[in-house]
């Protein structure tokens, strides 16, 4: 029994001591230009600090904000060749 209270404890200290999560998401950074901005320069000052969820959002926020939603390609329908001149 003693044994198992141990192990327990140990596994909520070793819980505790793991990165969180970030709170913020990418819709969110997206939202509020200053923020996507402090984020990205945490970044570029310490990676590791900032973690790379909290990085990984940034970039694809700066993405969405800079590429939009973007238009799918389609191309134009291509015109059929032109048969070879009948002599």
């Amino acid at each position: 029994m003693k044994t198992l209270l141990i192990a327990a404890a140990c596994t909520v200290l070793l819980a505790a001591c793991g990165k969180p999560e970030p709170a913020e998401s990418v819709e969110s950074l997206m939202t509020s230009p200053e923020r996507l901005k402090e984020v990205r320069a945490q970044c570029k000052a310490d990676h590791d600090k900032a973690g790379d969820a909290q990085c990984n959002m940034a970039a694809e926020a700066t993405r969405r904000r800079f590429m939009g939603s973007g238009t799918p390609y389609t191309p134009a329908p291509s015109a059929a060749p032109a048969s070879a001149p009948k002599d």
